[in-house]
């Protein structure tokens, strides 16, 4: 299925609308522009390739002097041209390419963007050694060598067939004006009805053109695209930087979380449980029935809750459980805390990191909470494995089914977090039951 709006000449192309709209111009644009771009590259790249060049001629035409056909001489300049060549070579191109990716515009609307990374430092010597040690800088060069070469030689060969066809379509008009004999084609014709017969077939070679030029700038565009753009080695690159900053954001967060944790265990916790004391102990000094003893009591009893609510809010923000036995012993409180009859059973015969750990147990935490509100289940399982490098996680219930995203049971949330440790989530829940949530994290300690 074609996009509504075309953004390269050959999508244009096959749309019934493409010779009277702009992108036939638009390719012959970039086609006449073509040899411009080539020339300006064809001179500093002939310098560089000098010293090749007086090889080729002493090989081809053969040496005046026995001495210039010396293999050491020889091998000394294909040495310098190659110095040469590979030293300024990225130096004529870079600007070129620059000049070339904003010409593509001409003939492909989506954006590019160039593969040259950003120098880890400033200064000339951390850019020379990045540029001339990134694959983009090569490709460009492979590029200006094919534009100052083939792309412009065909762009000249279709140019040239353009100016024909336009000469052939008004050939009866410079016989009129001046009469005499013309060359069109292999023939010569002297009258404009001699030339009649070109100028039709001139008119009916414009559609041809509009398609040729269409077809040459587009694929001139995809081969732009390809070696001016960011390459694969790049677009890896920018996913493995990705990969190490959501692990440093991800060991980040745990670590936050355990000082907010730590903080307010040792902190806001222990004041309460002081201040829940001190009530307790001015009870009993106020004589029983007083209208302060009931004020305090009431007051005893509120913070001896808040206490509770707070030791809740602890254990969910990081249970000490989990950091001290890992996830084998955290996860039958969860299924303690479970209005539902819960079976765990655990195969996890090492620690594995705390944030894998931290997030199958929340993954856990979410899936009993679902069941209790929403499944109306009898009995549920938690099964929890190493399976090679992978974590594997189930949850299920002999419940009522029907678990889905869209339902607002938090399972987009829980795949969000899986998703972020770089693992899977999977959930089979048919109407009727019976539901099994399964989640596969990575837990290999060697993997970012």
């Amino acid at each position: 299925m074609l996009p509504e709006t075309p953004s390269t000449p050959i999508q244009a192309a096959a749309t019934r609308r493409f010779l009277t709209g702009g992108w036939p111009w638009r390719s012959a644009g970039y086609l006449l522009t073509t040899p411009v771009t080539a020339a300006v590259a064809v001179g500093p790249l002939a310098a560089l390739a000098g010293p090749w060049a007086g090889v080729a001629a002493l090989v081809l035409t053969g040496a005046p002097s026995d001495a210039w056909t010396h293999p050491a001489l020889l091998a000394l300049l294909i040495a310098t041209g190659a110095l040469l060549f590979s030293g300024g070579g990225p130096l004529v191109t870079l600007p070129l390419a620059a000049l070339e990716r904003r010409r593509l515009r001409l003939v492909d609307s989506r954006p590019i963007d160039s593969g040259h990374r950003r120098p880890p430092r400033p200064g000339l010597g951390a850019w020379v050694r990045t540029r001339y040690t990134e694959s983009a800088t090569w490709r460009e060069l492979v590029y200006v060598l094919l534009l100052a070469s083939v792309l412009a030689l065909t762009a000249l060969a279709v140019l040239t067939l353009a100016g024909t066809v336009a000469f052939m379509i008004v050939s009866p008009l410079i016989l009129v004006n001046e009469p005499g004999p013309i060359a069109l084609l292999v023939a010569q014709v002297g009258t404009p009805k001699e030339a009649l017969p070109f100028m039709v077939v001139g008119v009916a070679m414009v559609p041809v053109c509009g398609y040729t030029f269409a077809l040459l700038a587009g694929v001139h565009g995809a081969l732009a695209r390809r070696l001016l753009g960011r390459g694969h080695e790049e677009l890896r690159d920018e996913l493995v930087e990705v990969t190490r900053s959501r692990s440093r954001l991800v060991d980040l967060f745990e670590a936050e979380r355990h000082r907010i944790e730590r903080d307010l265990h040792d902190g806001a916790q222990q004041r309460l449980v002081t201040l829940t004391m001190r009530l307790g102990l001015a009870r009993l000094d106020l004589p029983a029935g007083s209208s302060a003893a009931t004020q305090l009591a009431e007051a005893h009893d509120q913070a001896k809750q808040l206490m509770a609510e707070l030791r809740e809010l602890i254990h969910g923000i990081h249970p000490q459980v989990l950091t001290d036995l890992g996830l084998p012993g955290a996860l039958p409180g969860l299924a303690e805390r479970c209005p539902v009859p819960v079976t765990v059973s655990t195969d996890i015969p090492r620690r594995l990191p705390a944030h894998i750990e931290s997030t199958a147990y929340f993954v856990v935490a979410e899936a009993l909470a679902n069941v209790a509100k929403h499944s109306g289940a009898a009995n549920a399982k938690v099964n929890a494995r190493v399976d090679g490098v992978l974590l594997v996680v189930e949850v299920g219930d002999d419940g009522d089914g029907g678990a889905a995203p869209e339902n607002g049971t938090g399972l987009t949330g829980l795949a969000d977090r899986v998703a972020v440790m770089s693992g899977r989530m999977e959930m089979s829940s048919p109407n009727g039951g019976p539901t099994l949530l399964r989640v596969e994290l990575p837990c290999d300690p060697n993997s970012p």
